[in-house]
């Protein structure tokens, strides 16, 4: 193995330290596991350590809805990678947007644009995902997604924009598709943006005194026909009644046939009009994993159950961007990109990681299921806990505290739990903060989705790289 060189000096004279070159790429749930854990139990003189992405920070994903809604804001989920008091680690300001495994450099675009390269004796790919698309005209260009900070800051300001020039607008018809809103994908992410969306547009109706609170309509589109299949029918069933109850139209087995500025076409025929598409039917893995020229699986690198990725000496792969075979269950089963699993599964690969460096056995990813929560906002939520089926104010208890204690530091923990404090007894607020742009970003502009080399791009990149060597 290929390893960099500290030299330091001593009594006896200068010499030399052999150090492991471990670069990780992603901040999320796999990535920032994995970086703590090799902080705490490698040494300096073992290995230096590199993490790439963009922002230093951790974001925790989940909560994004409450974001959206502006219960919590965008600093309580938004958790510094700096607050670490073991804190070491060489933070990359950019994106991997290639890997030459033969070469062992990763490419790397900075936040600047500029293209450099890293090489590594150890890569821990975590990247993540990205929406998931699909080829419906208008799609790309008028849909609004919620996988990053910035769209969910993005979308708040959206909907309550609409708000207003709905309030202002003597046109009927304009004031109608204003006022509707369409949010595609029946999973976690969609349910509870519409429920959480849903909560502050009816909690705002009452300060717009020329909107009459009935035009304020929500439609939850999911081609499926289950809501949240993987919570079992009853606890499914129960979050449709909530839903329903709150007076959003949930449509199961439709998808969307055509998106534009001012309507959106249901494959069933229906055509609704409305400015605010709200597109969360899915991710996909990052594009990065598509420059490796290692096997996929639907979309996700084919990994071992130690998560080693076959064809590729020294990367382990892990989280969305992975396919690991969930050995709980068998059957060739893989595990499903829940933050639960990914956080799991950084640690697991930091053992790995340091197992390869100490010359001992790997040992396989296994894991045991905790459950599932979801936050309809209010006092309304359904959780699953160890099997366990709950709603109302319990499963709510349960799904706030699985995901106050999730976070990584305390000054995070302080931060969601004096908002939600807050938001109980103040109420919802309705301020613009200004993040919306005129000219409205898409989703590939908020994923960087067109920002990836092509295999062969990255092959001539790192054989001019030897070149110039």
């Amino acid at each position: 193995m290929t390893r960099s060189t500290d030299h330091r000096a001593g009594r006896e004279g200068t010499y030399t330290v052999s150090r492991s070159r471990i670069l990780v790429v992603g901040a999320g749930f796999a990535g920032v596991e994995c970086v703590r854990r090799l902080e705490r139990r490698l040494s300096p003189a073992e290995a230096e350590v590199a993490l790439v992405t963009p922002f230093s920070y951790q974001l925790y994903l989940p909560l994004l809805p409450q974001v959206a809604a502006g219960v919590l804001t965008p600093q309580s989920v938004a958790v510094s990678l700096r607050r670490s008091h073991r804190h070491r680690t060489r933070i990359i300001p950019g994106g991997a947007v290639g890997v030459d495994p033969k070469a062992r450099v990763c490419v790397i675009r900075k936040i600047t644009g500029e293209l450099v390269d890293e090489p590594y004796d150890v890569l821990v790919l975590a990247p993540g995902s990205i929406t998931r698309t699909f080829d419906i005209p208008g799609l790309v260009t008028h849909a609004r997604g919620m996988k990053t900070l910035a769209e969910a800051a993005y979308l708040r300001d959206h909907v309550i924009a609409q708000l207003d020039l709905a309030d202002a607008s003597q046109d009927e018809e304009e004031r109608a598709s204003r006022l509707r809103f369409v949010v595609v994908g029946g999973g976690y992410a969609g349910t509870e943006t519409a429920a959480c969306l849903q909560r502050l547009t009816r909690n705002a109706a009452s300060r717009y005194p020329r909107l009459d609170p009935r035009q304020i309509k929500w439609h939850l589109v999911d081609l499926a026909p289950k809501l949240m299949p993987e919570l079992g029918d009853t606890l499914g069933q129960a979050a449709l009644g909530i839903l329903r109850r709150r007076g959003i139209e949930v449509s199961l087995g439709v998808s969307v046939a055509e998106v534009s500025a001012e309507k959106v076409t249901l494959t069933d025929g229906r055509v609704l009009p409305s400015r605010t598409l709200i597109w969360t039917a899915g991710v996909t893995a990052s594009p990065l994993v598509g420059t490796l020229g290692t096997e996929t699986l639907a979309g996700r690198l084919v990994v071992r159950p130690d998560m080693t990725v076959p064809g590729a000496d020294g990367v382990f792969a892990l989280g969305d961007s992975a396919a690991v075979p969930d050995l709980a269950k068998g059957d060739g089963a893989i595990c499903p990109p829940t933050a639960q699993h990914a956080m799991r599964q950084g640690r697991a690969v930091a053992d790995n990681v340091i197992a390869t460096l100490r010359n001992r056995p790997s040992r396989p990813y296994v894991h045991k299921d905790l459950g599932l929560v979801v936050d309809l906002g209010g006092t309304d939520a359904v959780s699953k806990p160890l099997g366990i089926e709950l709603r109302g104010l319990p499963a709510q208890a349960v799904a706030r505290g699985y995901h106050w204690s999730a976070l990584r530091t305390n000054v995070a923990k302080t931060r969601v739990l004096t908002n939600w404090l807050l938001n109980a007894v103040a109420g919802d607020d309705f301020v613009r903060t200004g993040f919306q742009a005129q000219q409205p970003a898409t989703l590939r502009d908020f994923e960087y989705t067109d920002a990836y080399l092509t295999p062969e791009q990255v092959r001539a990149h790192t054989a001019a790289l030897r070149a110039r060597e």
